[in-house]
């Protein structure tokens, strides 16, 4: 109800009201504030547990299809291997002696092989597996948070 709407009796005891609600407000503001700080830093942890999982997620789907490259070198390797001993050594057996030849086409076969899963395990070497995201943010937090029990 609007001062101006008021009963004159309602309006000489407004101000001590007023002057209970702030006394009891600034009481109370207190143990708000506590109860307030203690449910958000909950939700934060819980928002920053989230996030960890997440960017650890996306990391581990990197990972996926880095192994993925050695798998696929690891399979053209042996593929490789069969086709070219086969074709090769037969060539090959033409100008040398096709123990020769297999030998040659066998050592090149294992260089490309290795060569394309190398790209895959040193991609996953230099994989920083650190939730970067995460860890500032949990710092912007712990500033925060001592902000608001200053």
């Amino acid at each position: 109800m609007s001062a101006a709407l008021r009963r004159p009796s309602e309006a000489s005891s407004a101000p001590e009201e007023r002057a209970q609600q702030d006394e009891h407000s600034d009481e109370r503001s207190v143990g708000e504030l506590f109860t307030e700080l203690a449910h958000e830093t909950g939700t934060l942890i819980r928002q920053e547990v989230k996030l960890a999982a997440t960017e650890m997620t996306q990391k581990a789907t990197y990972a996926g299809k880095q192994a993925a490259f050695i798998a696929v070198g690891g399979l053209l390797g042996v593929v490789c291997m069969l086709a070219l001993v086969a074709a090769l050594v037969l060539g090959l057996g033409t100008f040398m002696p096709l123990w020769m030849s297999a030998l040659l086409v066998g050592v090149v076969s294992s260089v490309v092989a290795f060569l394309i899963a190398n790209k895959g395990i040193t991609a996953l070497r230099e994989m920083d597996l650190t939730p970067k995201q995460t860890l500032k943010s949990i710092q912007e937090d712990k500033s925060w948070v001592q902000q608001q029990i200053r």
